[in-house]
């Protein structure tokens, strides 16, 4: 594969991941993805249970982290559940590595330059 088709590859990979990390960039919505992280499907009650956030802002927070695909929700019976959802995780992870194989290739590039 050409550099230039590698490129190309990990821009559309990082452009696919950036709702993903605008979504996570929020303190609330970080909270709410490691708490649904830790555990089984819970609803905005069980969500907001001990905190200071109403019903209505969780509910705001996690229709972003569900336009990101990072939860999901489910009904049971009459309650509205939600889940963690990790393959965008993993996304967004896969992203982070090809932006660390790059600076780490550009940074020992740098580093033979300086030696030599």
């Amino acid at each position: 594969m050409s550099p230039r088709t590698d490129r190309t590859r990990r821009t559309a990979a990082l452009a696919r991941s950036a709702p993903i990390f605008a979504a996570l960039g929020d303190a609330t919505r970080l909270r709410l993805v490691a708490t649904l992280c830790a555990g089984s499907a819970m609803s905005i009650a069980q969500l907001t249970a001990g905190t200071t956030i109403t019903r209505q802002a969780v509910t705001r927070h996690l229709t972003v982290l569900a336009e990101a695909g990072l939860v999901h929700d489910l009904w049971r019976g009459r309650e509205r559940l939600w889940a963690f959802a990790p393959s965008r995780l993993d996304e967004a992870r896969n992203a982070l590595d090809a932006i660390n194989a790059e600076w780490s290739g550009a940074l020992s590039r740098l580093q033979r330059f300086v030696e030599h």
